[in-house]
């Protein structure tokens, strides 16, 4: 998702003097600017993970390297003794042993700053820290960072409830930019689980930051000033609300469109998002104008919600993808498909061929986001071939 960041974060500068988009690397976007643009960033994103303030950076042959470092930063001019903090740590390629062992000595160097200053240590807290500490390591270079975020960024502060293997809003929010939706335009996800796609996409509707309901570790930085954080909360206007629905879902559980429609109540959303219990391969399309249909299918035991229990995983999912790809043929001419997918198979047992596919993670797990153009001559049926002897 680096690119559709860089490009969000392009968007974002543009209300900002002081605010610098610099280079994609793997995993995140580099930026400058002000504090302020931290907290503009924060409130703003919909596609980052976490926005994390670089406070030092050299090159380093071992631990003590990097324990002189982190030691050396001023951790006392941005939060207190008092403050829990928690420390994790990523590499790439890095010739140290034990990342364990490499968490432990930075927690040390913060630790050891505060006592030779206070007397006294910040507790360790795993679960909620009132600070987080980032270091990144590659093969030669070492970077420290404070988190700005606090939770991440993906957990906008209205999601009580999941269904199975929830997407995560981010993610969705990543896939809308990819696939070229816009507010204005149709869409559909007739596979919609509790609805992160559909509540991403209505709050851009009615112009609801993603982070204008949580909470940020930058609001217990010594330096926060209150007074531009809530200037920048106060001029968010809300987009007027549409005259007539463009955004739609429907899921074959009724109570993931309960849950659906429990989420977007929680998220702010004040139009109506029409949503029917209905089989994938039944749906029709909810507009006579096409759209985009995008959607995060099931996989593995999440098809079988309502199957015959007696037919494997695999030959269920076999049949659905060929009866969902009939329906799309047959009744969406003209709209653009977008499945989401860790299964690389899925467009042969589609029985389509995709247009493009972008690779996404989820997690760890590498998956693609498939693009079906359907042009109106997908709805001939395919003739029978004759079979041979």
């Amino acid at each position: 998702m680096e690119a559709a960041l860089a490009e969000e974060l392009g968007e974002i500068a543009q209300q900002s003097t002081t605010m610098k988009v610099h280079n994609q690397v793997p995993g995140g976007v580099h930026c400058s600017g002000d504090l302020t643009d931290s907290y503009r960033i924060n409130l703003h994103s919909r596609i980052a993970s976490r926005v994390l303030m670089r406070m030092g950076h050299s090159s380093y042959s071992n631990e003590n390297d990097i324990y002189d470092l982190v030691m050396a930063q001023p951790w006392e001019d941005w939060f207190d003794v008092d403050h829990t903090i928690r420390v994790d740590v990523t590499a790439v390629k890095s010739p140290l042993r034990s990342l364990e062992f490499t968490t432990l000595k930075i927690k040390d160097a913060v630790c050891d700053r505060f006592r030779d200053q206070f007397n006294k240590r910040p507790s360790v807290n795993t679960r909620e820290p009132d600070m987080r500490i980032v270091g990144f390591l590659d093969q030669r270079n070492f970077t420290i960072y404070l988190d700005t975020s606090g939770e991440a960024l993906f957990k906008r502060g209205w999601r009580e409830e999941t269904g199975d293997a929830p997407l995560r809003e981010n993610l969705a929010a990543g896939m809308l930019r990819v696939s070229g939706w816009k507010p204005g335009m149709v869409l559909f996800d007739p596979m919609c689980g509790s609805g992160t796609i559909l509540v991403e996409a209505a709050q851009q509707v009615q112009g609801i930051p993603s982070g204008a309901r949580r909470k940020f570790a930058f609001e217990k930085f010594h330096t926060f000033d209150p007074a531009p954080w809530l200037a920048m909360k106060h001029a968010i206007k809300p987009d007027p609300l549409p005259e007539s629905p463009t955004i739609f879902g429907s899921d074959i559980s009724g109570d993931m469109v309960a849950m659906t429609r429990h989420n977007l109540k929680m998220a702010g959303i004040m139009f109506d998002v029409p949503l029917k219990q209905i089989e994938a391969q039944e749906v029709k399309p909810p507009t006579e104008q096409p759209g985009i249909l995008l959607t995060n299918p099931p996989y593995g035991e999440r098809i079988g919600v309502r199957g015959d229990s007696t037919i494997p995983a695999d030959e269920m999912a076999v049949g659905f993808y060929s009866a969902l790809g009939t329906t799309l043929k047959q009744r969406f001419a003209g709209w653009t498909v977008f499945l989401f997918t860790a299964d690389l198979s899925l467009p042969k047992l589609l029985r389509l061929k995709e247009a493009r596919k972008t690779p996404f993670f989820n997690g760890a797990l590498e998956c693609r986001l498939f693009r079906f153009d359907m042009v109106a001559g997908y709805n001939r049926r395919e003739e029978a071939k004759p079979k041979q002897d």
